[in-house]
């Protein structure tokens, strides 16, 4: 089985996917001083619905660390933010609408408390648990989205990734 590497999350390559930010302990712009007892960080992360929010939660459990199946939306942004647990997020970019395009997959390490934003299209699935902890990830999409905007594509074995840390 072809293996692949966890990269650093940062901008510059990630960019293509998505957006993200540091929800906890930011470092962005703040309304007023930083060091006042309130701090609002503004206006981190973008999200275009085309209906209402709804907030899920994923409860991922230890797993084989192998990308056996991929999904995309077409019509909406997914965010995503691991809670409790660092993660591992894989991505790749949007294309042709029937296979995952294995050879174009990253993944990236994600501290808990960071907001992933992916782009309609994009190729991507549930986290990983970078160790024998479970993980809990927040998810937010459309109400349904996951039943009306969700294309899922099994890799064949032949093909399928195992992360290597």
């Amino acid at each position: 089985m072809k293996k692949i590497k966890v990269q650093q999350l940062s901008v510059e390559k990630f960019h293509r996917y998505g957006t993200y930010a540091q929800m906890v302990d930011p470092k962005g712009d703040a309304t007023g001083p930083k060091d006042g007892e309130l701090v609002f960080f503004r206006d981190m992360v973008q999200q275009t619905l085309s209906d209402s929010p709804s907030f899920s939660t994923l409860l991922v459990r230890p797993r084989p660390f192998v990308i056996n199946v991929g999904e995309y939306h077409d019509f909406t942004c997914e965010v995503s933010m691991p809670l409790d647990n660092d993660a591992l997020v894989w991505v790749a970019p949007a294309g042709a609408a029937t296979e995952v395009p294995v050879d174009d997959i990253e993944v990236f390490f994600v501290p808990k408390g960071t907001l992933l934003c992916i782009r309609p299209g994009v190729w991507h699935h549930a986290a990983f648990t970078p160790d024998k902890r479970n993980l809990n990830v927040m998810i937010v999409l459309p109400e349904r989205a996951y039943m009306t905007d969700c294309h899922v594509a099994e890799i064949p074995a032949k093909k399928q990734l195992e992360i290597k840390l």
